[in-house]
C-alpha cells in the first residue's frame, strides 16, 4: 500500500511538473486610471471618434515669432556634430523651416490616413487605422499594430504603411494597419498620474485592438515600440500571433550571453557569431565606454529630471528641433557626427524631419514623451517583464547601424521562438522611416513564415 502511494505521488508530481512546464508564463498587470482626478462612477466611454490634424494662422504666427527671436550661438571650429547639432547647419535648417517648409501641406499629408481617438483608462488614445483598398479574393487582411519610439512618432511609418496595405507583389500578404501614439506622445493624451510605463502602454494597446474588433493580430516595434510590443506578447501570448522587432537590447544576460562576451572574440563559431557580430561586439573597452558616454547623455536627463530640460524645449522650437534632429543624425549612422550637416538629408528629407518635429511642437508633448524614460527606468532594470521570456513567434531585423547590436544568440535568450533573424543590408535606428522597403520585406517574410507554420 505504501509503495502504491509513493508511485501515485511520483506520477502526480511528474504530471504537475509537465503541466507547469508546458504553461507559457505570462506577465501580470492590473487596470489603471490615468485621467485627471478620481475615476468616474459611470459607465466607461468606449466610443471611437474621428480625428483630424489641424493648424491655424495663430499657431503658425506664434511659431514664426519664436523662430525669429532665436539667439544663435556659433559652433566651435571643426566640430561638425561632435558637440551636438552644429549651429551653422542649424541656421540653414531653421531658415528652411521659416521660409520654405509648408506645414499646411504636411497636415494634408498626415490626414491622408484615417485618424481616430478613443478613451482608455481615462486618457484619449490617438491612432491611425489604415484598411487595405483591395484584398485578394479568398483571403483576409492581416491585422498589424505598429508602435513607434522616441523621438519619433506615428509619422515614422508613413513610408511603410502603403507597402504593407497595398503590396505590389500579388504573392504578398495584405495588412490592415493600426498605428497608435504612445500616451504622452503626438496626439495621444499624456497620463496625469505617475507610473505610466511600457507595460501600461501595452495593456492599453491590447484594449485598443480588442475595441477595434481584433482578437488576434501581429505586432511590430522599434525603440520604445520594441518594449511595448514585447510586453504585449508577454501579457497575452495567445492574442499576439507574431512579434516583429528591429531593436532588442537585453537587460538580464544569461550564462550563455556572459560566456559569449568572455569567449566570443576568440571562439566566435562556438556562439554562432558572424564576422559582423565580432566587429560590433568586440572593439576595445575604452571605445565602448566612450561611445556610451557620447550617446546616452539624453537618457540620464530624461530618466531623472525630464520636466526641467523639457520645459525649455517646449518653449523654443529651434531648441526642440536641435534636440530631436540630432538623434536622427547620429542614430542613423555614428559616422555622421563627422559631417558639417550631420548627414541629415542623406537618408531623410527636411520636410519629413520637420513634420516629425512639428508633431511634437504642435501637440506640446516633448515633456510627457521624455517622462516615459523616468517611468521605465525609475524602478530599476530588474522589472517583472525583464524576467519573463517571450514565447510568441518572433522575427528580428538586424540593421547594421542600430545603436546596440544584438547577435542571434542574445535575441534567442529573450525570444524563445525566434523564427527569423535577418541581417539587413543597410539602415540604422529609425529603420522604418529610413528603409521602409527593407522593413516591409522583412515583415512580409516573417509573417509568411508564421502563417505557413500555423497551416
Amino acid at each position: 500500500m505504501f509503495t502504491e502511494v509513493l508511485v501515485a505521488l511520483a506520477i502526480g508530481g511528474l504530471i504537475f511538473f509537465l503541466v507547469q512546464k508546458s504553461r507559457t508564463p505570462v506577465l501580470k498587470t492590473e487596470d489603471g486610471w490615468w485621467g485627471a482626478g478620481a475615476p468616474p462612477d459611470g459607465v466607461e466611454d468606449i466610443s471611437i471618434r474621428p480625428f483630424k490634424v489641424t493648424t491655424s494662422d495663430e499657431e503658425l504666427e506664434d511659431l514664426n515669432r519664436r523662430i525669429d527671436q532665436t539667439r544663435p550661438t556659433p559652433s566651435l571650429e571643426d566640430s561638425q556634430f561632435n558637440y551636438g547639432f552644429n549651429s551653422q547647419y542649424l541656421q540653414e535648417v531653421v531658415s528652411y523651416w521659416r521660409n520654405d517648409f509648408d506645414w499646411r501641406r504636411q497636415v494634408d499629408k498626415l490626414n491622408r490616413y484615417s485618424h481616430f481617438k478613443t478613451n482608455i483608462e481615462g486618457i484619449d488614445v490617438h491612432y491611425l487605422h489604415v484598411k487595405p483598398r483591395n484584398v485578394p479574393e479568398g483571403s483576409t487582411a492581416v491585422p498589424l499594430i505598429m508602435v513607434h519610439g522616441w523621438p519619433g512618432s506615428f509619422y515614422e511609418f508613413y513610408g511603410l504603411i502603403p507597402l504593407l496595405t497595398e503590396p505590389s507583389d500579388p504573392q504578398d500578404l495584405v495588412f490592415e494597419v493600426v498605428c497608435p501614439s504612445i500616451p504622452g506622445y503626438g496626439f495621444s493624451e499624456a497620463p496625469h498620474k505617475k507610473g505610466f510605463d511600457s507595460v501600461c502602454a501595452a495593456r492599453i494597446f491590447h484594449k485598443l485592438m480588442k475595441r477595434l474588433g481584433f482578437h488576434k493580430f501581429y505586432a511590430h516595434g522599434g525603440d520604445w515600440g520594441w518594449l511595448v510590443t514585447t510586453n504585449m506578447a508577454q501579457l497575452q501570448p495567445g492574442v499576439v500571433k507574431g512579434l516583429h522587432v528591429n531593436f532588442a537590447p537585453n537587460s538580464r544576460p544569461g550564462l550563455s550571453m556572459v560566456l559569449s562576451v568572455m569567449l566570443g572574440r576568440r571562439f566566435p563559431k562556438m556562439f554562432g557569431f558572424t564576422d559582423f557580430d565580432v566587429r560590433r561586439l568586440f572593439p576595445c573597452v575604452d571605445k565602448l565606454v566612450v561611445e556610451a558616454v557620447k550617446e546616452t547623455g539624453y537618457m540620464h536627463i530624461q530618466a531623472t529630471k525630464p520636466d526641467t530640460a523639457g520645459r525649455g524645449l517646449n518653449d523654443s522650437p529651434v531648441g526642440l528641433a536641435a534636440y530631436i534632429l540630432e538623434k536622427f543624425s547620429t542614430w542613423t549612422s555614428p559616422d555622421f557626427r563627422n559631417l558639417e550637416d550631420g548627414g541629415l538629408t542623406r537618408k531623410f528629407s527636411l520636410d519629413d524631419l520637420l513634420t516629425n518635429v512639428m508633431i511634437y511642437w504642435t501637440s506640446g508633448c516633448i515633456v510627457s514623451s521624455m517622462r516615459f524614460y523616468k517611468e521605465n527606468f525609475g524602478r530599476g532594470l530588474n522589472q517583472p517583464h525583464s524576467r519573463v521570456p517571450v514565447y510568441v513567434p518572433t522575427g528580428y531585423a538586424c540593421f547594421p547601424n542600430e545603436l546596440m547590436h544584438t547577435p542571434k544568440l542574445w535575441v534567442e535568450h529573450k525570444y524563445r521562438k525566434l523564427l527569423t533573424y535577418s541581417p539587413m543590408a543597410r539602415g540604422g535606428h529609425f529603420a522604418a522611416m529610413e528603409e521602409p522597403r527593407l522593413m516591409a520585406e522583412d515583415i512580409q517574410n516573417f509573417t509568411k513564415t508564421v502563417e505557413k507554420k500555423k497551416k
